[in-house]
């Protein structure tokens, strides 16, 4: 680096990303930092895709990150992309690690970045804050109480407990790590978010990382590229540029970029298109293909933003496919429309729409092609609800449990289909109306049921080892004297991944 670069670098605020397990308050954190609400009340009180926030303390600016569960976070890095400089890893004082917060843990090593604990909702009654140190050593993070180099704070997202101490640690990791970008140079940074908004067109949410972004600026990614016609802040404010460390959101793209890639700004649409290399998403996207002696689910996915879209994809991956295969025939941004439903029907597939919506066109040609489109606002519910449906193709297990065995002493009487026995339990209990089977020199003769009980010639609805009793038997075979009917029983569950 020459003497003249080395003086352009300047300090620029951190990059925070807010991981942990789902509920236990990452969202309501970032609330009682910002002081103002940026959740608009998320459904189930989860933020279901990336967003990028900008935040002021003691005068310097922090940039936070809030990711929607961890698939999004590592499909920004799985594309080689450093967006954070420091993880705040949340953890709920009363509930501890979860198996999420063990995922974020994993994550945020493998970024290589300090991480800071927030021991949060310590207002709970249940709050138990030693606890989840012990249980995070486990996890081989060593906080500083317990003799560990990793900081922690116990913070209360709803009384603010411990937010400016959580803040001053933010900016002391930030001096520590000497942050500092070159903004005169022509900007590049990192796709965090990306949609297709109905009426605006490709909408993505960028964080820059070095030089100055402005309004009019040529940008391309390794996907598409275009000019910034509209530069928006966090708050979709107009503003003219935006700095190092800093989000923003840019309206021009030619197309939808995918999450992760890095932008540039070039000096000219020549420049730009040589200076990306197309990757375009291919349509339909299979995750898995066709087995023949497999039954398979077959599935339209459609979703609000690429974070979304991926890591509902990622954590479908993960379901279970030894019995039944999923595939998904497309997989997009944007609402359900007319060629979801077509290709719906031909493939006896299924749309799942996920934060998107159907006009009344749409919704009248999926009603009168009888296809089936399911709205969800949770990635939780969505992955369940596949869950299910990949289940009912599954036939019925029937459990079998054997529970007694009666030894036929007499044949009193005998018609077309009935006898009345005499016989000795040797084994476990036989109730009224149960299943037998009829044994014969240990082979299988027959089956039938126990129609009634009788002990001591009185009416009873069970015996047991050693007893003596009479019966009314019903069955496709004679029993003879010597045979045994062994009883049992059959439960039909549901099929399991």
């Amino acid at each position: 680096m020459t003497k003249e670069k080395k003086e352009n670098l300047a300090l620029r605020p951190p990059v925070v990303v807010v991981m942990g397990h789902v509920d236990h308050g990452k969202s309501s954190l970032l609330e009682a930092i910002k002081d103002f609400n940026i959740t608009a009340k998320e459904s189930g009180g989860i933020t279901q895709h990336v967003g990028a926030y900008e935040a002021e303390y003691n005068g310097k600016r922090i940039t936070f990150i809030d990711t929607p569960g961890h698939e999004a976070f590592s499909a920004i890095r799985s594309r080689g992309s450093d967006v954070a400089d420091i993880a705040i890893l949340v953890v709920a004082a009363e509930e501890g690690v979860k198996p999420q917060t063990k995922e974020a843990i994993q994550h945020a090593k493998k970024a290589e970045i300090p991480i800071i604990v927030a021991i949060n909702k310590m207002d709970k009654p249940g709050a138990n804050p030693e606890k989840v140190k012990r249980e995070l050593v486990k996890e081989d993070i060593v906080v500083e109480a317990m003799a560990g180099k990793i900081p922690s704070i116990e913070v209360s997202a709803k009384t603010k407990k411990g937010i400016p101490e959580l803040l001053e640690m933010i900016l002391l990791i930030a001096d520590l790590e000497n942050l500092r970008a070159d903004a005169s140079k022509p900007a590049e940074g990192i796709i965090v978010e990306s949609r297709m908004d109905s009426s605006r067109g490709p909408v993505a949410t960028v964080i820059v990382q070095e030089g100055t972004l402005k309004k009019g600026d040529i940008v391309g990614t390794s996907s598409v590229s275009g000019k910034v016609k509209i530069l928006e802040d966090f708050q979709k404010q107009p503003i003219n540029e935006a700095s190092p460390s800093t989000p923003a959101i840019i309206l021009g793209f030619g197309g939808v970029p995918g999450v992760g890639e890095r932008f540039r700004v070039f000096s000219d649409f020549g420049e730009a298109e040589k200076g990306i290399k197309k990757e375009k998403r291919l349509e339909p996207r299979i995750v898995v293909k066709d087995e023949p002696d497999k039954k398979t689910v077959k599935i339209i996915l459609k979703a609000d933003v690429l974070g979304s879209l991926e890591a509902v994809e990622g954590m479908l991956n993960q379901l279970p496919q030894e019995k039944v295969s999923l595939r998904i025939l497309i997989s997009d941004v944007g609402d359900v429309n007319e060629n979801d439903v077509k290709l719906a029907k031909s493939a006896r597939a299924k749309i799942l729409a996920f934060r998107v919506k159907a006009n009344s066109a749409v919704k009248g040609l999926a009603s009168r092609e009888k296809i089936t489109v399911i709205y969800f606002d949770i990635i939780y519910e969505l992955v369940q609800a596949v869950r299910m449906l990949l289940e009912k193709q599954l036939e019925p297990e029937v459990i079998r449990t054997e529970t007694g065995q009666i030894k036929i002493l007499a044949v009193f009487r005998s018609d077309k289909s009935r006898q009345v026995l005499g016989g000795k339990v040797i084994s476990g209990k036989v109730e009224k109306g149960d299943s037998v089977e009829v044994l014969r020199n240990n082979e299988k003769a027959g089956k039938g049921r126990i129609i009634s009980l009788q002990k001591q010639k009185k009416d009873v609805d069970e015996v047991i080892k050693g007893m003596e009793c009479g019966m009314l038997y019903e069955g496709n075979v004679k029993a003879e004297e010597g045979d045994l009917l062994a009883a049992y029983t059959e439960e039909r569950q549901k099929g399991e991944l």
